[in-house]
């Protein structure tokens, strides 16, 4: 009867040592199935996210039949507002003999006349279900931001589309050119005051050129009204006014005698 007594307690004492253990289990248990519930929803999803994976300095050549093209949608002036979200499409055409595979985009800025000189490696944008066919075309989107604090001026943006043809990884470059980085809010770049203060001077010039042409073709119109007689210049209307009076007998007369 002792011993029976003795072995509930032992056991009653075991569950209670055991039962954090059970516990921590049971959490740890919890959440894989939180991650493979995760991880089943962003494989339905085509873009998965920001630096879902890192391509790290690995560099891919182009495949051939692949062309990209680039467009900044409503941003024609490629104007970039520093620590603001900006959208550029991302044009992919297929012409090879396998569909492609798209893993990821990214960029990066650059000094323009160095682009050994990195300014920043810009946010990747992993796909998961982006895929191209064989003789069709496909337009992705891409968002980044530049760093709030840097500072106003022009950059090199380097944009890079990573993708897989027949398990194959490849690279292509699709925009290699110049942004305009402006403070955030700012309404006019230095380009754009440039330009509308080399308008308003045109426009001056324009005004000034015309202005002197009227000018000398009044002139010239007084001029024309004026006729030569003799070695003396009179008025026509006056002429007209004074003819067969004794004045314009004398005029004559002397004309002859010359």
């Amino acid at each position: 009867m002792a011993s029976s007594n003795k072995f509930r307690i032992f056991f009653l004492a075991f569950l209670l040592l055991a039962s954090p253990l059970l516990q921590v289990a049971r959490c740890q248990s919890d959440s894989e199935a939180e991650s493979a519930e995760t991880a089943e929803e962003v494989s339905d999803v085509g873009i998965v996210g920001e630096d879902a994976q890192d391509f790290g300095d690995r560099s891919y050549s182009p495949a051939p039949g692949v062309d990209t093209v680039c467009v900044f949608p409503k941003n024609s002036a490629r104007i970039v507002p520093a620590g603001e979200e900006t959208e550029l499409l991302v044009g992919v055409k297929n012409d090879g003999e396998s569909s492609l595979k798209v893993y990821a985009i990214e960029a990066s800025v650059h000094l323009p006349f160095d682009h050994s000189l990195l300014v920043q490696n810009l946010t990747a944008q992993v796909f998961n279900n982006a895929s191209v066919p064989t003789s069709a075309q496909a337009t992705l989107p891409y968002v980044f931001a530049v760093n709030k604090f840097l500072q106003p001026g022009t950059f090199d943006l380097v944009g890079t589309i990573i993708y897989e043809i027949d398990q194959h990884p490849y690279q292509s470059t699709f925009f290699n050119g110049t942004i305009e980085v402006v403070e955030a809010g700012a309404f006019l770049s230095i380009e754009s005051v440039f330009l509308v203060t080399l308008g308003i001077a045109l426009i001056v010039i324009l005004v000034l050129w015309i202005r002197g042409q009227i000018q000398q073709l009044s002139k010239k119109t007084k001029r024309a009204t004026k006729v030569e007689v003799g070695t003396r210049s009179t008025d026509a209307s006056m002429d007209e006014w004074l003819q067969g009076t004794a004045y314009t007998q004398s005029l004559s007369k002397k004309s002859k005698k010359k």
